[in-house]
């Protein structure tokens, strides 16, 4: 029997196999599939202050060994959240760590949200993740995950809030992936998660019109795997906190990939869309290679690629 248990600074997960945020919903939906327990973590949708109805549709798309969508962030918002049977009360029947991905416009949204979620779910929230692929209004339409000044400050507001474990999630379009990750690590965040989506843009040729309404979306799937490999890589050398690989993963070798460049802890995302079972299914690949392989314990392959 081979020892999958990771710990993520304050975090420790049965295994090493989560669910990226905005492709695992709340959780409700793939419960009739497998039981969530199963996981190591689920990581819900975007929530923020205010509730989001997103962007019109058509929001996805599928491209050469890919996805696009431009989802727009839609949530129920901190109120709902809270209450609505479908969102916390649901989560706290389930069985295994629940992190919360969180979003605002400014500054003081992203405190405030975290700040409600630390009185309301403190009970049933492992952790947060910070999504810091929005726009600063404030700024002019900066987005904080373009500048690791106002990135660190965001992570530090969020600190002040709560003493649940932080995970920062980096945009793949960050100036510089190591500098983001040293800026956030010295900001107070527990832990790093990469890759987010890429900016990308589809068009249908027939009707000469962009294949999603909102022209442009966020590309993922299999076809950037090797550059959020290379991205997690460049991160996990710089900074000595864990990080949570994502990008294209699809089947325990790519999670082997990942955790061989220095994730401590992966996601899984649009393969979820093809396959509701893709999570369970990288957890039983990463089995296998470690018992191919006479491994005891997976956390011996964590940042052990040989150059």
């Amino acid at each position: 029997m081979v020892n999958l248990s990771v710990q993520l600074g304050p975090l420790t997960l049965k295994n090493p196999v989560t669910t990226a945020s905005g492709t695992f919903g709340f959780g409700q939906e793939y419960a009739q599939f497998f039981p969530l327990e199963k996981l190591g973590a689920i990581i819900v949708k975007g929530v923020a202050v205010f509730p989001s109805h997103g962007n019109k549709m058509p929001r996805t798309c599928e491209v050469t060994s890919g996805m696009m969508n431009a989802i727009g962030l839609q949530g129920p918002g901190i109120d709902r959240f809270i209450t609505d049977e479908h969102y916390l009360p649901f989560l706290r029947t389930v069985k295994c760590p629940v992190i919360v991905n969180i979003w605002g416009k400014s500054v003081d949204q992203y405190a405030e949200v975290a700040r409600r979620l630390n009185e309301a779910g403190a009970d049933t929230i492992a952790a947060l993740e910070i999504n810091i692929s929005c726009p600063n209004v404030k700024e002019g339409g900066i987005s904080f995950g373009q500048d690791p000044v106002l990135a660190a400050e965001v992570v530090r507001a969020v600190r002040e809030q709560t003493k649940l474990p932080l995970i920062t999630k980096i945009s793949p379009t960050a100036p510089s992936i190591p500098k983001f990750a040293q800026a956030l690590e010295a900001a107070g965040s527990d832990i790093l998660s990469l890759i987010n989506t890429f900016p990308a843009m589809a068009i249908d040729i027939h009707t000469r019109r962009p294949k999603i309404a909102n022209v442009t979306g966020g590309l993922s799937g299999p076809c950037i795997k090797p550059i959020a490999l290379r991205m997690v890589y460049e991160a996990a050398k710089a900074v000595k906190i864990p990080i949570i690989g994502q990008g294209g993963i699809s089947n325990g070798d790519d999670a082997i990939e990942f955790m061989l460049a220095g994730a401590r802890a992966v996601s899984v995302g649009t393969a979820t869309f093809v396959d509701p079972l893709a999570s369970i299914k990288v957890i039983d690949g990463i089995v296998a290679y470690l018992e191919r392989h006479h491994i005891n314990d997976v956390n011996e392959i964590v940042g052990q690629i040989q150059l």
